[in-house]
């Protein structure tokens, strides 16, 4: 789901995306571009800060609400150049909502996806899970990457990023009704959680093959 929001077309294609939407010195597009770079390192060390203070449901939901308002604001100045041509506000729009894109997602669903990931699976399977949430990711990311250019040629640059408005839509109802806060709780309660039944039992067991190992050796 992180990179279905497309995060990754921003980031990789951005020169093509600010050039659409009516860039045309090179110098300042790469400026533009080294912003991108900036802007996302920058708030994913706020969100280190935020992490256990505001809680992962929270930084979660509002992350994925300024991305759709961003990825639809982007959306719509890459549209307007389209049908009408090179337009400063319509290049500004561009180039604002996509840093904002970029904050909201380094700010909560690009960082707090690794640790929700690592604390919802229980006990057992908390291996497998992971492992599998990192090739599921990696498969993603290759699918918006290498996809994108061509997506683009068929219902335009601002097609693409009011379908990932959208999914983005999608993302948020998920992540409303499905995931609750984890601030806090210890990672044998999060089980409980997720209705997966008595997480000490798992604990428990745990604990007594580690005993069975230690006394074979």
């Amino acid at each position: 789901m992180i990179h279905a929001t497309g995060i990754e077309a921003v980031v990789l294609y951005s020169p093509k995306i600010f050039e659409k939407a009516g860039g045309t010195s090179k110098d300042k597009l790469l400026l533009a571009t080294v912003g991108v770079g900036l802007t996302k390192a920058v708030f994913i060390v706020i969100a280190t800060f935020l992490l256990d203070k505001v809680g992962r449901r929270k930084l979660l939901l509002t992350s994925t609400g300024g991305m759709a308002f961003a990825s639809t604001s982007l959306a719509i100045g890459l549209t307007m150049v389209h049908r009408f041509g090179r337009l400063v506000w319509a290049l500004r729009l561009s180039i604002v909502s996509a840093y904002t894109f970029v904050a909201f997602f380094s700010i909560g669903l690009g960082p707090i996806t690794w640790v929700y990931s690592s604390e919802i699976f229980p006990l057992r399977l908390r291996a497998k899970g992971a492992s599998i949430g990192v090739a599921v990711n990696r498969i993603m990311n290759a699918t918006v990457s290498m996809s994108f250019l061509t997506i683009m040629k068929t219902i335009t640059m601002g097609g693409v990023f009011f379908m990932f408005a959208g999914i983005a839509v999608v993302a948020w109802w998920f992540f409303f009704f499905m995931l609750p806060e984890t601030k806090g709780v210890p990672l044998e309660e999060i089980e409980k959680l997720f209705g997966g039944g008595d997480a000490r039992g798992a604990c428990d067991g745990l604990e007594i093959q580690a005993k069975r190992v230690n006394n074979k050796i």
